[in-house]
């Protein structure tokens, strides 16, 4: 397990990715080599907080940093030496097999695609968020990565998808659902319509139409969209979580009897119980599947928490062959000449 981190993408990096890291190479097995790749002297501060440093861990340069307010193409372009740049760099030179970064989303996903490619079978990439339901956690994809979407992309988002969830999850045979506005076969665009049929006539567990309500109501383990309607449903439920949190504490906090059925609730557990199953940093980020190489794509705020997950992800996904099982998918649903 050889994984590039880009430890100065992210709100509090470099100490949260730094610390994530020295977790993960204290706690995890099969890891030979953890990349923090960033400023250098900033790294090796953040390590020495930790006392002797991991043998597996090196520090790699880099002069630059991609904002999260900044373009990803012209900073693409104009700061080549940008620590997810040369992260990315790591694993298409194969001294790493996958990349994690909680920096700029749109600067990862174009470096992947520019630097590592697309599979032979895929025509684009797609973000896979994994987001909870009242039964068990669901892929939605594509969460933001493509929003040109064509039907027959859409059938590559869901056997990568299919795959994610087997793999990932540990979903036997994930069921697969189309986003739309009705469950009716007829319900739609032309564009979901058509994709309808690709699915219909697919060997994936595909259920048909799903509506968003359906979502966390657990009717579906993957969920197809295209990136433009996947990434407002993503957006749409953090907010809503976060709306809801608020709700809570301040419905808890109105009068002492409240208090008291808060502290109660508090110290059953039902409050923790609760925060994970909705804690979207177990899963560490979300991958972007497509491209030559794994990549984890965390949330600007992750922790060190969420930085140790993503790299146990990403290091089971290698481990896997999951870019293999991939392809393999595709080329069963379209035939070889799909990356043609």
């Amino acid at each position: 397990m050889r994984i590039a981190i880009d430890a100065m993408g992210g709100d509090h990096a470099p100490v949260e990715i730094v610390k994530g890291a020295i977790e993960a190479a204290r706690n995890l097995p099969g890891i030979e080599k953890l990349y923090l790749v960033g400023d250098e002297t900033a790294v090796r501060a953040e390590l020495a907080k930790y006392g002797e440093t991991p043998e597996c861990i090196e520090v790699r340069h880099a002069s630059q940093v991609i904002e999260m307010d900044d373009s990803p193409a012209l900073s693409l372009r104009r700061k080549k030496d940008s620590s997810i740049m040369q992260a990315v760099n790591l694993v298409k030179e194969g001294e790493a097999g996958a990349i994690f970064s909680a920096g700029s989303t749109g600067a990862a996903v174009a470096a992947c695609t520019l630097r590592l490619r697309t599979l032979d079978s895929v025509h684009r990439p797609a973000i896979a968020a994994v987001m909870p339901s009242i039964h068990r956690p669901f892929v939605l994809l594509d969460a933001g990565a493509t929003t040109d979407s064509t039907a027959s992309m859409l059938v590559e988002f869901a056997a990568m998808g299919d795959i994610y969830a087997k793999k990932i999850l540990n979903i036997e045979k994930p069921t697969v659902g189309l986003l739309s506005i009705g469950g009716e076969e007829a319900k739609g665009s032309k564009f979901t319509k058509e994709a309808f049929q690709l699915l219909e006539n697919s060997h994936l567990n595909f259920i048909g139409n799903v509506e968003s309500r359906d979502l966390f109501e657990g009717r579906v383990d993957v969920a197809v969209c295209d990136g433009f309607v996947g990434n407002v449903v993503l957006k749409t439920s953090e907010s809503v979580s976060k709306a809801m949190g608020q709700w809570f504490k301040d419905a808890f906090s109105k009068n002492p009897v409240r208090k008291v059925a808060a502290g109660v609730l508090k110290a059953a557990g039902a409050f923790q119980e609760i925060k994970d199953k909705v804690d979207p940093e177990a899963y560490g980020g979300a991958p972007l599947l497509g491209v030559k190489g794994v990549c984890i794509i965390g949330h600007g705020s992750s922790s060190s928490h969420a930085v140790y997950n993503a790299i146990k992800v990403a290091g089971t996904a290698v481990e896997q062959g999951l870019n293999h099982l991939i392809e393999e998918e595709i080329n069963e649903i379209f035939g070889s000449e799909q990356g043609e």
